[in-house]
């Protein structure tokens, strides 16, 4: 029976993207692991590949198609023996439900086509001793029902396995090929952690609603009716980042530390370092000492290495840091992990790698999600100072200005001029109170302006 590809869900807030281009075309066989087609999420363009293995039958949204949504049927694969023929007109089997019609749910959108039995195989009416084993089971000892793909279907049967008690692999934990060709008679399935939607917290203050984006527009459209404008549409990213901005700016009790940051002995420090290590082609920045610099800070005060998790507060044990990466039309955060152990050259090199597949947005979700801790640096474009908008669920970011020569008061009492960086420490105060906040800080700033314990 024709198998539906579906829209996938790439990353844990992935909810709609943009088919940006297939890989194949109607006709072609693919196998399990082939690569069908490349997906741009709200924060990258990554490759779909397939769990099953058939040829692909129809094809159901076109390349360059936006805002398709996850888990709708994108492509229709077929198994030996089947041709377009038996593909009806919504794309799935021809005697399919009527009901079958309706927007797939996420859990049953990963469901066979119908036309089988309630044990999601052909009825074997009419059939003597040697017709073929029974398909298994299609739900568990508990009534829930099993979903697997129709392959799988088979090789269990032919194996006598029960589909119960096999663990799938595939999108939504459907079970593929590979998961009934691994396992044994009578085996168990792995225990698996359940992960239940929070409870809607009947105490949560209601918020107003805002107008229609559409109405909104046309209000505002009106109001440069004579005037000459170009408009510009917004993409996934821009979206997300307006929402995710809305979201932090209306619910993180953001407060702000600033401090003025000494550089001279840094900056005289990275010569010499530089010097030593140009003939390995390392050029270390300013700006991998601030990641240094705030991830040893963030271990010597580990109440502040933590994030709001609704709740509750999470506290890390190591220092994952982000950086703010500006690309064309948005921002990433790539996360540098275990930036606390990590030598100056590694997080140097990590940076420019990250940086560089952000900008070519090829980055994968684990390397632009999590972390405790971020850093946005605007300094190269010469801004003096800027307080920067906390990036939920993190505790706390650091907006780091340029170093400019001031006059300075030395400890001898006397003028003198000198390189100074203005920070400023955007904490949420849900997690982070003012003088914890305030000890972070200092702890930052003591590593930048004594560079040489950034090696101890």
């Amino acid at each position: 029976m024709p198998t539906e590809i579906l829209m996938p869900a790439l990353s844990p807030t992935m909810e709609e993207g943009t088919l940006a281009k297939w890989l194949v075309k109607e006709g072609d066989t693919v196998s399990s692991g082939d690569l069908l087609a490349e997906i741009e999420t709200d924060k990258a363009t990554m490759e779909f590949e397939a769990v099953d293995e058939g040829v692909v039958g129809k094809i159901l949204i076109a390349e360059g198609t936006e805002g398709v949504k996850v888990n709708t049927p994108i492509a229709v694969l077929l198994e030996e023996g089947e041709s377009a023929d038996d593909i009806g007109e919504t794309g799935g089997a021809k005697d399919r439900d009527a009901d079958s019609h309706a927007a797939p749910h996420p859990e049953q959108a990963t469901a066979p086509a119908k036309g089988y039995g309630d044990d999601g195989a052909a009825a074997q009416q009419g059939k003597g001793d040697d017709a073929a084993p029974a398909a298994p089971a299609a739900r568990s000892g508990d009534g829930e029902r099993v979903f697997a793909s129709p392959l799988a279907r088979r090789i269990a049967a032919d194996k006598g396995l029960d589909l119960s008690q096999i663990k799938g692999s595939g999108p939504n934990g459907r079970i593929v090929k590979a998961d009934v060709e691994s396992a044994k008679p009578g085996q168990k399935p792995a225990a698996a952690e359940t992960v239940k939607a929070p409870a809607a917290q009947a105490d949560k203050a209601p918020v107003a609603a805002p107008a229609a984006p559409g109405a909104q527009a046309e209000q505002i459209r009106k109001m440069y009716a004579d005037r000459e404008f170009e408009e510009v549409k917004l993409d996934g990213m821009r979206r997300t980042i307006a929402a995710r901005l809305t979201e932090a700016k209306q619910t993180i009790p953001h407060f702000y530390l600033r401090r003025d940051i000494k550089l001279d002995a840094l900056l005289k420090f990275r010569s010499q370092l530089n010097k030593q290590l140009e003939g390995r082609g390392v050029k270390l920045s300013v700006n991998d000492f601030i990641i240094k610099a705030s991830a040893l800070a963030l271990q010597a005060v580990p109440d502040a290495n933590a994030v709001w998790a609704g709740d509750r507060v999470l506290k890390l044990k190591p220092s994952d840091v982000a950086v703010a990466v500006a690309i064309e039309g948005g921002l990433f955060t790539p996360v540098l992990r275990d930036a606390e152990s990590r030598s100056l050259s590694s997080l140097s090199a990590q940076m420019k790698d990250l940086a560089k597949r952000a900008r070519d947005k090829k980055l994968a979700p684990h390397e632009y999600q999590g972390g405790s801790f971020a850093i946005s640096n605007l300094g190269m474009f010469g801004i003096d100072n800027f307080d920067a908008v906390i990036n939920p669920p993190h505790g706390a970011i650091l907006a780091v200005g340029a170093g400019v020569k001031k006059p300075v008061v030395n400890d001898a009492g006397e003028i003198e001029v000198a390189t100074v960086m203005s920070v400023t420490l955007s904490v949420d105060h849900r997690v982070i109170d003012g003088a914890l906040g305030a000890e972070l800080l200092k702890q930052i700033a003591d590593a930048l302006e004594n560079p040489m314990v950034m090696l101890a």
